[in-house]
């Protein structure tokens, strides 16, 4: 069984806004990717593999609902589909085509998500 690290009304404490009809699936699909960007990350947890420390829980839940706003913000592709691909244009500068190596080779977190995650000391390599 999936572990999700927050509820709908958590996320609709975060947001600031209504949980949406679909939070529940987004929610897994965000928690899915905050324990990607702790596969090697240390800390306590119980039989089913929950965070058992309070501090951990709501960083956890936090991320999560960020990397829900992260996901919704990039216009909703919580599958990975469209990361695969590219059309960048800045400025003069403009890219376009598929992206090098395998499908889902790494963990688009959001930028929130990830100092939440980094503030806690809880990402990979940080040291606190």
């Amino acid at each position: 069984m999936p572990r999700v690290y927050a509820t709908p009304d958590q996320l609709a404490e975060y947001t600031g806004q209504p949980a949406p009809a679909d939070a529940a699936r987004l929610l897994a699909r965000a928690s899915e990717d905050v324990e990607d960007a702790l596969t090697t990350a240390i800390y306590d947890t119980d039989d089913t593999g929950m965070p058992t420390d309070p501090a951990v829980i709501s960083v956890m839940a936090e991320a999560t609902c960020a990397q829900v706003e992260y996901v919704a913000a990039q216009g909703g592709d919580d599958t990975g589909a469209a990361g695969q691909w590219d059309s960048v244009s800045i400025g003069p500068v403009s890219m376009s085509g598929r992206r090098g190596g395998p499908t889902g080779s790494a963990v688009d977190i959001g930028p929130r998500a990830l100092r939440t995650l980094a503030r806690a000391g809880l990402l990979p390599g940080v040291i606190w």
